[in-house]
């Protein structure tokens, strides 16, 4: 049987959109030629992420997927009684973006836009905490050793990026991480409130280079990074800028990536100092495609059939980038990592002597 190829997995996060997620991991865990030594997530993706590593350390792959099935199930019944957009009339095979006008969801948005989470949810509930508890056992999860778990918040009082480790995790960091500040108190950990993570590191990449032995990344997409069309709605304006806010930490960690591929391509770094620098192999999943059609208010919907309709397209679009791309896993970046952060311009020329 041949070696299995090692990764490591970066989930952004997207609220339901998530679920497209779900799909992704599921496909690549039922690879058989794949083997994860790391995870990282923020937001949505830091509660796939939980979710993936607890049935991983757990019983393995098949139990991964278990978890990530009784996860989304569970989210989508508490969806039912908090949802603030309902599935309503719309068929799946329709674009969603009319789903902001539902009545529910413009309650919804109106009330958050006039008043904070200190005055309409004065008690912090939070369904995803009864979700995460009844799916995973966090102090079972904190004693794995056999991979690494990334989750990311944001902190508060320093604006800076918190990563928190295997041997951290409890239900609070991944409600920390998953904390959208317009709908929930900041969470509290070590005295210190915490904001949702995608702000920061969305998601982050950077503990990969320095905890994890192999150095094949494959960043599954959730967050559109380009669109054709420039909004002109007040949603769709607002979703648009947290669509760039959330994809701005990670665009400049691919950045940093890639002056270090042409720092050890065009041989700027001298023979002695090369082995200090990591050659990452950055692999992308671009399912923030298939999400460009659907508005704001979708990342609200959780009823089963978007929900299921969203895992199989993310399993359609990791089975056809396993397809062009397994091979590259191991050798090289399967992503032209400058295409993606830039509009053409080409990077600044350093001198040779000066590094």
């Amino acid at each position: 049987m041949a070696k299995k190829k090692t990764i490591n997995l970066a989930f952004q996060g997207g609220g339901s959109h998530g679920a497209i997620t779900w799909g992704v991991a599921d496909r690549l865990l039922e690879d058989d030629r794949l083997e994860i030594e790391a995870i990282s997530g923020s937001s949505a993706g830091a509660v796939n992420a939980a979710a993936v590593a607890y049935g991983l350390h757990k019983g393995g792959a098949e139990e991964a997927r278990k978890t990530l099935d009784l996860l989304w199930t569970r989210i989508s019944a508490a969806g039912e009684i908090y949802s603030p957009v309902t599935a309503g009339p719309f068929p799946m095979t329709s674009p969603v973006a009319n789903i902001a006008s539902a009545v529910s969801y413009q309650i919804f948005d109106a009330v958050t836009r006039a008043f904070s989470p200190y005055q309409f949810n004065p008690f912090d509930v939070n369904p995803l905490r009864r979700i995460l508890n009844g799916c995973i056992d966090f102090d079972s999860l904190k004693e794995c050793t056999k991979f690494k778990l990334f989750i990311a918040a944001t902190n508060v009082r320093s604006g800076k990026v918190h990563v928190f480790e295997t041997k951290d995790m409890t239900t609070d960091v991944v409600c920390a991480s998953a904390c959208l500040p317009f709908i929930f108190k900041a969470v509290t950990i070590d005295g210190e409130d915490y904001w949702d993570g995608g702000y920061m590191g969305n998601p982050v990449l950077f503990p990969f280079f320095y905890e994890a032995a192999t150095s094949d990344i494959i960043i599954v997409h959730v967050n559109p990074i380009e669109r054709d069309d420039t909004p002109v709605t007040a949603a769709e304006i607002m979703n648009r800028i947290n669509e760039i806010s959330f994809n701005s930490s990670l665009l400049r960690e691919l950045r940093a990536i890639n002056f270090v591929h042409k720092l050890l391509d065009d041989g700027w770094i001298k023979e002695e100092y090369r082995d200090r620098l990591r050659n990452i192999r950055i692999h992308s999943i671009r399912s923030d495609r298939a999400l460009e059609d659907y508005d704001v208010a979708s990342k609200f919907r959780t009823d089963w059939g978007f929900l299921s309709a969203l895992k199989e397209k993310g399993r359609a679009i990791a089975d056809a980038w396993l397809a062009d791309n397994f091979d590259s896993i191991g050798k090289e970046s399967s992503v032209d990592m400058q295409a993606m952060f830039s509009s053409g311009e080409r990077p600044a020329t350093i001198e040779k002597s000066a590094v």
